[in-house]
């Protein structure tokens, strides 16, 4: 059984469920019913706040204590699909007797060798964190970041959270012919945009930490299912 600690942000949990689906569909040609895996989802609330400096102690507190939660209910292995959360990741990876994919580790391995430039996407946190940055620069990857580039993701994240997805979706087009003219990839590296992308045709090379977390997921569903 797959352990979804999801809820971070809340409009993201549902997204990455279809997404799983869709890669057992691809990866595996599932087809009936009993062809997809047992997924324990648990949409767990967190003290994240898009307007004010992140608590990382009540952060990490509430995320440990969801995997444990998660844990008790018989899951096999643990996937954080919230970016942010992977701050906390040897923390967390520690906290619980089952395995915990990486997001991070899983989306920095789909990166294409032709990458030379790209955008990170992504909260505040993430960004200052450096977990991104310090796998960037092992590649020969630059990064390239604005302040209004910044800006602009957190005003597209902080509209899909109130359910203002419209919004959201002017200032991806306006960001968007930016990022065509100045970087070779984006790095979406916040769940809660895959609200306003996915499916979404564009010239723009993007990796989906998404996606990649979820072909990850599929993938030791089935290492485990075969052994």
């Amino acid at each position: 059984m797959i352990g979804i600690l999801a809820g971070m942000g809340p409009k993201s949990t549902g997204p990455f469920v279809d997404c799983v689906v869709d890669q057992c569909q691809q990866i595996y040609g599932a087809k009936h019913d009993m062809d997809f895996p047992h997924m324990m989802i648990y949409s767990c609330p967190t003290p994240f706040y898009m307007d004010r400096p992140v608590d990382h102690a009540a952060m990490e507190k509430a995320i440990i204590n969801g995997a444990q939660r998660l844990e008790r209910t018989g899951v096999h292995f643990i996937v954080i699909p919230c970016n942010t959360a992977h701050l906390y990741y040897e923390n967390i990876k520690t906290s619980v007797s089952v395995p915990v994919l990486n997001m991070v580790d899983e989306t920095i391995l789909k990166l294409p060798n032709s990458a030379k430039r790209a955008a990170l996407l992504a909260t505040p946190a993430t960004v200052q964190s450096g977990i991104y940055q310090q796998a960037l620069h092992k590649l020969g990857v630059d990064l390239l970041h604005r302040d209004h580039w910044q800006h602009w993701v957190n005003a597209m994240i902080t509209s899909i959270k109130a359910g203002q997805i419209q919004e959201s979706i002017i200032l991806w087009q306006r960001l968007h012919s930016e990022l065509v003219e100045m970087v070779d990839i984006a790095i979406l590296a916040c769940t809660d945009l895959n609200v306003i992308t996915k499916g979404e045709q564009t010239e723009l090379a993007i990796v989906d930490s998404s996606l990649c977390l979820a072909q990850a997921t599929v993938k030791r569903y089935m290492s485990l299912s075969i052994n």
